[in-house]
């Protein structure tokens, strides 16, 4: 069968591509340009720490080396700090890093692939479909037809494939416009992001009352000055001018030290492209959608488009295609982002002064500043990732079915597990690979053999449902999971996202959620019908 194009070689296109090799698909990715990416310093990345788990486990590295977890956040407000955050152990730290870092480490990963072949040079002109598959004509040095089995447009805002597919790409222009720059410096509190709003040494002229400062390692900083609306002019002088008030301003030293390494202007722009699939084509990341206010990041929810339309494909491209599996990815994803937007869209006239909504918000400083926090942080309804509750794949309410502390459609928390091999390894380290995984909670076990355990008690039940279930799955079983009773059986989708918690093993009620979650009964009778020939 033929791969998958993958156009676009950016970070979720790349990262696409690695998730399909992960579960046995060949891809193609186009790159138009000469496969580097040239270094930049202002432009940096913050990634979720399940997307950046997603990522590490694609390229095979931590990224903790070349990124900063941050120690903490800080929301200040002229001289007072509003709230505070420390990041450990129960409260999972972001990834800070630049973005030329991340691409470089997933090229080298694409590097190493056999089932991935990375075509530079290669731009794309002409797109044809066809009821089996995709062809695709690239110009340049490297002009030829391709031919593929699905293709996915990862190429940007400016996308080729959506052009082609004409698809509409209707949004707002500017929300928000930023200052940056990149200064290797001595901050107080090393380690700890911060917003700063309104600060005492503010002066007039395009910058507005607000700065964020996010950390890097080597002692770099990112630093964001928020610019009122217009198309004012930001000048070097200007801001080497800010750059040195700001620094004043935060250490105290009139002649602060500092080392300038890039600057640029962010404009934030909120799309949402009218549909994300077109018959064997999908968009993917800024193809798809642009989002990015209030500290917002449109890359980690790139990268969770790319978890989502892999394991498709893959079900797609090893057991035939299923329409209510593929148009899924649409609409899981498509609510999500759009979600976002609409909360984005809410809250603005109220953090940027318009005051039309200030009544519908609790209209503290304090207030305003956690929506903001919120934003920079994942949280909240500006930032969260959101669920899949409402999913199509969501399987109908089970009698079994009990609550724990990952709500259902939810990215589930990590665990230390045993693998069916023995080994105690990382609940996380198991997705990606295509499989459900079924997770049977109980205390114990993690002190006997495998030899003892899996023949003990419920686990020969269980191992029979598993085995029984109408999608490969694989059998873990947990010390303890959050929320979760002795003997609760956690469903998971391959892309981590929870389907279902039941309260013992109920091999009807197993099979029935996972089920939907595959698309349905029709396609689950194909692929056993599949596995059994």
């Amino acid at each position: 069968m033929d791969p998958v194009i993958v156009v676009g070689a950016g970070p979720v296109g790349l990262a696409l591509a690695l998730a399909l090799a992960r579960q046995d698909v060949p891809a193609v990715v186009l790159d138009e340009g000469p496969g580097e990416d040239a270094p930049r310093a202002a432009r940096t990345v913050v990634l979720r720490e399940d997307t950046a788990a997603f990522v590490e486990r694609l390229a095979g590295v931590e990224l903790g080396g070349a990124g900063l977890h941050w120690a903490g956040w800080r929301t200040m407000r002229r001289k007072q700090a509003m709230s505070e955050v420390a990041f450990g152990e129960g409260s999972p730290a972001p990834l800070h890093i630049a973005q030329h870092v991340l691409t470089r480490a997933l090229r080298a990963a694409v590097a190493r692939e056999p089932l991935v072949e990375l075509a530079v040079d290669s731009r794309l002109d002409t797109l044809e479909q066809e009821p089996t598959g995709v062809t695709a004509r690239t110009r340049g040095p490297r002009g030829t037809w391709w031919r593929g089995s699905y293709l996915v447009g990862c190429d940007g805002p400016r996308s080729t494939v959506r052009k082609l597919q004409d698809i509409r790409f209707p949004g707002r222009t500017a929300v928000e416009r930023h200052a940056v720059a990149a200064v290797r410096t001595e901050l107080p509190r090393p380690g700890e992001a911060f917003l700063h709003r309104l600060p005492p040494w503010r002066t007039t002229g395009p910058f507005a009352g607000e700065i964020a400062a996010r950390p890097l390692p080597d002692g770099v900083w990112r630093l964001d000055w928020l610019l009122p609306p217009g198309k004012d002019l930001v000048t070097p002088e200007l801001l080497v001018a800010r750059i040195r008030e700001t620094l004043t301003g935060w250490t105290g030293e009139p002649s602060p030290s500092y080392e300038l390494l890039d600057t640029g202007v962010h404009t934030v722009h909120h799309r949402l492209a009218r549909r994300w699939r077109a018959g064997r084509v999908f968009l993917a990341g800024d193809a798809a959608h642009l989002l990015g206010a209030f500290g917002t990041q449109g890359l980690d929810e790139g990268l969770r488009d790319a978890d989502n339309l892999a394991w498709k494909l893959a079900s797609a491209w090893h057991h035939g295609p299923h329409e209510a599996l593929l148009d899924s990815y649409q609409t899981e994803r498509r609510a999500i982002v759009s979600a976002r937007l609409r909360a984005a869209d809410q809250v603005l006239p109220v953090l940027r002064g318009g005051g039309g909504l200030r009544s519908y918000v609790p209209g503290t400083a304090r207030g305003h500043d956690a929506l903001l926090m919120d934003g920079h942080l994942g949280l909240g309804s500006v930032g969260a990732p959101g669920s899949y509750a409402d999913s199509p794949l969501a399987p109908p309410r089970l009698d079994g079915e009990v609550p724990v502390d990952t709500p259902v459609g939810a990215p589930v928390a990590d665990a230390v597990v045993t693998a069916e091999d023995g080994s105690f390894v990382s609940l996380r380290d198991r997705l990606d690979r295509g499989a459900l995984l079924v997770v049977l909670v109980a205390p114990g076990t993690g002190v006997w053999e495998r030899r003892h355990w899996m023949s003990a008690g419920i686990m020969p039940r269980l191992a029979a449902a598993v085995t029984a279930l109408p999608h490969r799955a694989e059998l873990l079983v947990a010390e303890s999971y959050p929320g979760a009773a002795p003997h609760t059986v956690l469903l998971v989708r391959p892309d981590g996202h929870l389907v279902t918690a039941l309260s013992g093993v109920r091999p009807a009620d197993l099979y029935t959620a996972a089920e939907a979650t595959v698309g349905g009964a029709e396609h689950a009778g194909a692929r056993a019908e599949a596995g059994a020939r």
